[in-house]
């Protein structure tokens, strides 16, 4: 692992937004790809901590949707630990860490969005 990465992530704090620059793993076909494996990429959210019992990966939190106070459901992105190039806190605690607990507390419970839908009989617009 990049110990330049590994200082780097000892900076960065639960609730920072946080911008890390990895390389994504490459599908493709080899008539396409003119030898480009490497990937950059650039993802963006709020720091939730590096989790997984086997292999570590940084959670960064990209949109929030708050239902009550406790429960959020989140969209997020989920980056394996020996791929960085780059960890930058752009705003330290950028969310509370008490929000950034409550974040990660309904990340790790796995709490899901239903979209309720509603059917509109046009016909019925006297």
């Amino acid at each position: 692992m990049n110990k330049q990465v590994m200082k780097q992530i000892k900076n960065v704090q639960l609730g920072d937004l946080t911008r890390v620059e990895w390389f994504d793993a490459s599908v493709g076909k080899s008539l396409n790809s003119a030898g480009a494996i490497d990937i950059p990429v650039r993802s963006w959210g709020i720091y939730l901590g590096a989790l997984g019992e086997k292999n570590k990966h940084i959670i960064l939190a990209q949109n929030s949707f708050r239902y009550t106070d406790q429960i959020f459901d989140i969209d997020y992105t989920a980056i394996p630990l020996n791929w960085p190039i780059t960890i930058t806190t752009i705003n330290p605690t950028e969310v509370s860490v008490e929000e950034a607990k409550t974040l990660l507390h309904s990340f790790l419970t796995g709490h899901k969005r239903r979209l309720k839908r509603r059917t509109c009989n046009h016909e019925r617009l006297h």
